[in-house]
């Protein structure tokens, strides 16, 4: 693996149990450094299960932990109960109290105001779509405004997944619901605008939560009821929203050390399914060891995805750049 620039910084995509795949790989990171990630790493970004890992992350626990967590709790949280059936009526399959019992003894009451203002500072962001006012919120652990939040609440903010998960205090869903379910333009905007850290001094890893392609056939979707189309719009939204925040770090920021690390699925896996742990963890190894060999995932924006080492990235990124045009996300 190519060695770290000066500032390091990680992002988390958001995928429900899929988190499973980065916590996997950053495991393996872990190892390879030696050292719990958070004594290179200055900012943390991520959306919905992201958010429980770069939440995690920047609170200093280590990836193993993090890891560990998601096997536990897989089948507790996505326990199929008698409310579970009720969710057409009182709009959310799951409740959220398995993970705070879980997760809120590791995070120790923290709020974004402590994890800025202890030394090393971590810079913490996380997304979610604030109903109310019908935008996508970005809460900054730097950010004066957003420092009272505890950081399981920005969580469970940000992975308040539409009609798995309920709302947090009225008007706080899914951070995915927007464009940022890959957060890491958020991430390279937040550390070159506010933080003042240089792209050239910069590596910036980004870490999916698997892509499945063409696993819908012609004449499939004319047949889709109205619960087949909502998870298949939330997951085919997240998805290419994903591929084009990459795609828009990589063409704005030449200058960066990206690397973004995807593994593509052979089938879909539905976000709240816990019985596939072991294929999931296989596929967090594939990405584990794709990120300790250099090998990113390049890709245009039509046409799947193709892994190429760190020896050809530079090539076919120049020869597949496309111009983009983005307005500055909303501080």
């Amino acid at each position: 693996m190519k060695p770290f620039r000066k500032n390091l910084a990680i992002t988390i995509d958001g995928g429900g149990i899929r988190g499973i795949i980065p916590a996997k790989a950053l495991t393996m990171l872990e190892a390879e450094l030696g050292a719990p990630i958070f004594k290179y790493m200055r900012l943390a970004s991520g959306t919905s299960t992201g958010s429980i890992i770069a939440a995690g992350l920047a609170s200093g626990i280590p990836a193993a932990d993090l890891l560990t967590m998601y096997m536990q709790l897989g089948n507790t949280l996505f326990k199929k109960s008698f409310g579970y059936w009720l969710w057409l009526l009182r709009g959310y399959r799951y409740s959220h109290q398995p993970l705070v019992d879980y997760f809120s003894p590791m995070l120790k009451g923290k709020t974004l105001g402590d994890l800025w203002k202890t030394k090393p500072s971590t810079a913490l962001v996380v997304t979610t779509f604030d109903m109310v006012s019908n935008e996508t919120r970005f809460l900054k652990s730097w950010k004066p405004q957003n420092q009272h939040w505890t950081v399981l609440n920005a969580v469970l903010a940000s992975a308040a997944a539409p009609t798995y998960l309920p709302v947090i205090d009225g008007r706080y869903s899914d951070g995915g619901i927007g464009s940022y379910n890959n957060p890491c333009f958020i991430a390279a905007y937040e550390f070159t605008k506010h933080l003042g850290w240089k792209a050239k001094d910069t590596t910036l890893i980004s870490l999916g939560t698997g892509r499945a392609r063409n696993h819908v056939k012609v004449g499939e979707p004319s047949r889709y009821g109205v619960l087949k189309w909502l998870p298949a719009v939330i997951e085919t939204h997240a998805q290419d929203a994903s591929d084009q925040q990459a795609l828009l770090v990589r063409d704005m920021y030449p200058d960066l050390d990206f690397r973004r690390v995807q593994v593509e699925l052979t089938e879909p896996f539905a976000i709240d399914d816990p019985t596939k742990d072991d294929v999931l963890l296989k596929y967090g190894e594939e990405m584990g060891r794709k990120l300790l060999n250099d090998e990113y995932d390049l890709f245009t924006w039509r046409g799947s995805a193709s892994p190429v080492t760190k020896k050809s990235a530079a090539t076919k990124s120049t020869s597949r750049r496309q111009t983009s045009k983005s307005g500055s996300p909303k501080k």
